[in-house]
């Protein structure tokens, strides 16, 4: 699906879902800025808007296309048998998080940014691009008057859109708290190492993030006008905020986890200790036991007529006098 805008410099939008031989004139005008999305385009869309209209540096293109691991950002200057107009290619990572399977699922978009023109391509529907969207179309802000400021918009929407992610995350590791001491199961360590994969996951999206924001926030590119670098700067402080929690909750991992192994293993040794004790206890009748069950004829106590009795005696007397001594020493 394509949606295309063209918006004044008053941030004012001028025409909606252009035809495509429209494009070029309204790219000629400098008093018009033009917006397209491709949302999982065909093969056709994505040939024709990258590289017919736009003219793109290949590699962008296959950048684009492709699923790209890390967050990146790259300037593109024109040389002299190159069609197209100064850019950048920028490839940032949204983030989904379903509290019902537990696992944060990143979502990529790639920006076209030039001096009138933003290109923004995404195989599944954002809510980053919903919301430009409807506020592009209100004209009730002036986030529409530049691409520089739209992109801004999308980018700290993205930011934004970690919150209440991180926040659901926080929910589930105070459950797995609760169950670390009160249930310990092989369920909630698969639990516990899942979500601590989950958030170094995060955190390998987010470094290379906080990375691409940084130059933006230093004011690196000629594209970005410097009344805006400052807006970009506090997106940056926001996704360094964001930084800062994940490992914060990597931490928080690693010592439930450390609670849980300890626990664990201290619920073991009183298994063994308890086994330990009974065959300890025990040991006593075990050998009166096997010692008057050797049904030998020498044996001179197997002619004694109270035998039976004290054989029977001296293996209670044994047990009860071990147990006694185990409670004196304190052993349990």
């Amino acid at each position: 699906m394509v949606r295309s805008f063209a918006f004044t410099t008053q941030g004012r939008l001028h025409s909606k879902d252009l035809e495509l031989f429209l494009m070029p004139t309204l790219l000629a005008d400098t008093n018009l800025f033009l917006w397209v999305d491709l949302e999982n385009p065909t093969p056709e869309e994505t040939h024709c808007f990258l590289e017919g209209m736009f003219h793109f540096h290949p590699l962008s293109i296959e950048d684009c296309v492709q699923v790209s691991p890390s967050p990146k950002v790259d300037e593109y200057q024109p040389k002299e048998d190159d069609r197209f107009s100064p850019y950048l290619f920028m490839v940032i990572h949204a983030v989904d998080y379903s509290r019902k399977d537990g696992v944060f699922a990143t979502r990529e978009l790639n920006f076209f940014l030039g001096k009138n023109f933003l290109v923004t391509y995404h195989v599944v529907p954002l809510k980053a691009i919903q919301m430009a969207e409807e506020l592009c179309q209100r004209s009730s802000v002036h986030i529409a008057r530049a691409p520089d400021r739209l992109a801004h918009t999308l980018l700290d929407s993205i930011v934004d859109n970690y919150k209440p992610a991180l926040e659901e995350l926080s929910m589930e590791m105070a459950d797995l708290e609760d169950k670390v001491l009160h249930n310990l199961s092989t369920d909630t360590l698969n639990q516990i190492i899942q979500i601590k994969r989950e958030v170094l996951h995060l955190r390998q999206i987010i470094g290379p993030q906080r990375e691409v924001l940084a130059r933006f926030a230093r004011g690196e590119f000629k594209l970005i006008r410097a009344h805006l670098v400052p807006y970009y700067r506090n997106v940056y402080d926001g996704l360094f905020h964001i930084s800062s929690q994940a490992q914060n909750y990597a931490d928080t991992l690693t010592g439930i986890l450390q609670v849980y192994l300890n626990m664990s293993s201290n619920q073991t040794s009183e298994v063994v200790k308890l086994l330990t004790l009974i065959t300890v206890i025990t040991t006593p009748a075990m050998v009166v036991g096997s010692w008057y069950g050797m049904n030998f004829k020498n044996i001179p106590e197997i002619e004694w007529r109270y035998g039976y009795g004290l054989a029977g005696a001296a293996m209670i007397l044994s047990t009860v006098g071990t147990y006694w001594y185990f409670k004196k020493k304190k052993w349990f």
